[in-house]
């Protein structure tokens, strides 16, 4: 039997979905079934998985919907770990209710965690080294075998840059122009991709994930692209 069908077989046959991410995570990217979706639910309808173990999607909590928040959907499809690119005052925070919501799931406070990189909207990072910070959490978690979920305001701009350096660098994608052809794939399932046809977002903010390189360090490869951080892709 092939590792893909040995997969698609154990994601028929066990009843833990996270053991199941965590078995496609092991496996090539080539051996992978795609789409991801198809296997892995995504647990919100602005959502998708990048990898078994990264989850991109949109701001998860508002206190408009307190009984039935977003937030619940991701801690229910295993999410222990959220990384926030949203600044202070830009929404309503959700770090001082995720623990008690955690709680009232039966999740055990203790396996939360929660990371805050502010990032301007449609904006880039403030340098590689900002990103690379970014990076190294996520390279924590999957090295742990946990479940990661990046997210802005949106889930368009800000995640989507995130999300395309994660590929390049975690050797998902071979550059930063192949990272842009496997999140365009994902963003077209999203049902927001209707109003928002492209992620990233601004033209500064997709030339950020095409420069990309593996294991960069240093910002002299960003050049002027920080010069035009509204440029909207048409």
């Amino acid at each position: 039997m092939s590792k893909l069908s040995a997969a698609i077989k154990a994601l028929t046959t066990r009843s833990d979905q996270r053991a199941d991410q965590r078995l496609l995570a092991k496996m090539s990217p080539v051996d992978r079934p795609y789409p991801l979706n198809a296997v892995c639910p995504r647990p919100i309808p602005n959502s998708y998985w990048a990898t078994p173990l990264l989850l991109a999607c949109e701001y998860p909590w508002s206190p408009k919907n307190p009984f039935r928040p977003k937030l619940d959907a991701l801690l229910k499809a295993g999410v222990r770990t959220f990384i926030d690119l949203t600044e202070c005052g830009e929404l309503s925070p959700y770090s001082n209710i995720l623990c008690g919501r955690a709680t009232l799931l039966g999740i055990e406070p203790s396996t939360i965690e929660y990371y805050n990189f502010p990032i301007r909207d449609r904006s880039l990072p403030q340098s590689v080294e900002y990103m690379n910070s970014v990076l190294d959490v996520l390279r924590d978690n999957e090295a742990r075998g946990r479940i990661s979920a990046v997210h802005c305001r949106g889930g368009i701009g800000r995640t989507g840059m995130v999300i395309g350096c994660w590929l390049v660098q975690s050797g998902i994608a071979k550059d930063g122009d192949e990272a842009l052809q496997i999140i365009a794939k994902e963003w077209c399932t999203v049902e927001k991709c209707k109003r928002f046809p492209h992620s990233p977002e601004t033209g500064p903010q997709f030339e950020f994930v095409q420069r990309w390189r593996k294991d960069q360090c240093g910002d002299h490869e960003l050049g002027d692209v920080r010069l035009h951080q509204v440029q909207v892709v048409m």
